[in-house]
């Protein structure tokens, strides 16, 4: 699938920009110092959401590449899309989800600022063979022999410095006026929500033909990236052992990737026309159908968490009434097996305060 037709005019690379700084600026009023220094204090967790987000996203996007045989272009966007850090919409649907807040802004911290060192990494191992592809395209197409596609990995890593700039300013937002920081924070979710609706409506209408040409295989991908996340992200939090609100904390920053980082790395370091349109096109369907896909795992997850929820709210209670060594006792039993050896949710039979 060749996009020939020029996919975002000014306005919307204006509105764009907007949205990544809106975006990138509110998740730094909801960042403090004491959320990096929580970063060092729960190291378990964090190097999980490490392993999900740097390890098993992106071998889930290669698969998917590979298995689906997806165009090159297309290819190397959903292999960026794996790669990308969290954002501050996983922290939203982790609260909704009852999950670990605190956990899930310490992996997003955390993942944004390795993103620097990790997302080089990973697309120069993963995207070789697409790149390769390209360059033979070219070469068929006419180009001069010695023309060879690369991944710009020194745009890339601009684009990320670039994208954490508002970052710090919303700090800095925070650090002196936490109300209108958190303001901030609570206007990025809906202006990203808003303009990639707008992105899509448009695109219908110029080029409503691209919806029906768009082949199923990049539909699937951009849908199941973000699933496939949610369910490894869950497992492999699982195996490790840690609480469901840590679980599902995990879940969702494992599936829930920066979209709006996609849209600056792919606008910034692949100027060509063809490239870049097909790499947007599946940047902006991750970007719509994960609110979805995200929307139907929270309800499930806020659901399926409401017992371990209250007991570990219960707990925060009583550990603030009457010490952080208080162990509350429940009756034999009346835990279920997932939480009833959980010190944090309650106590096992060992344990008796």
């Amino acid at each position: 699938m060749d996009i020939q037709t020029q996919l975002l005019y000014p306005i919307d690379q204006i509105l764009l920009a907007l949205m990544i700084f809106v975006i990138m600026f509110g998740m730094g009023g909801s960042l403090t110092v004491d959320d990096f220094k929580a970063v060092a204090r729960r190291p378990r967790g964090v190097l999980i959401g490490f392993l999900s987000q740097f390890g098993v996203m992106p071998l889930i996007a290669l698969g998917l590449a590979v298995v689906l045989n997806l165009p090159p272009a297309f290819a190397i966007a959903l292999i960026l899309i794996g790669c990308l850090p969290g954002g501050t919409t996983s922290n939203m649907f982790a609260y909704f989800a009852r999950g670990s807040v605190a956990l899930s802004i310490s992996m997003t911290t955390a993942s944004t600022l390795l993103a620097l060192l990790m997302m080089p990494i990973l697309l120069e191992l993963y995207t070789t063979g697409f790149t390769r592809q390209i360059t033979e395209a070219m070469v068929a197409a006419g180009a001069d022999s010695s023309a060879e596609f690369v991944i710009p990995t020194l745009n890339i890593i601009s684009s990320l410095v670039l994208v954490l700039v508002p970052v710090a300013g919303g700090m800095v937002l925070r650090r002196y006026s936490p109300g209108w920081a958190k303001t901030a924070e609570d206007t990025a979710g809906f202006v990203a929500i808003i303009v990639i609706l707008y992105l899509l409506g448009t695109a219908f209408i110029r080029h409503s033909n691209l919806f029906l040409e768009t082949p199923w295989q990049v539909y699937f991908s951009a849908i199941s990236v973000g699933l496939l996340g949610f369910l490894f992200g869950y497992w492999v939090s699982r195996l490790f052992g840690v609480q469901p609100l840590f679980q599902r904390a995990i879940s969702l920053e494992t599936g829930i990737q920066n979209g709006p980082v996609s849209f600056a790395i792919i606008l910034l370091s692949f100027p060509e026309p063809s490239i870049q349109n097909q790499m947007l096109w599946l940047a902006i369907l991750y970007s719509t159908f994960i609110v979805m896909t995200s929307s139907f795992i929270t309800l499930y997850l806020r659901k399926r968490g409401k017992f371990d929820w209250e007991v570990h709210r219960n707990t925060v209670v009583h550990n603030r009434l009457f010490g952080e060594e208080y162990v509350t006792d429940y009756p034999q039993g009346f835990l279920p097996p997932r939480i009833a050896h959980d010190p944090s949710q309650g106590t096992s039979p060992s344990q008796k305060r």
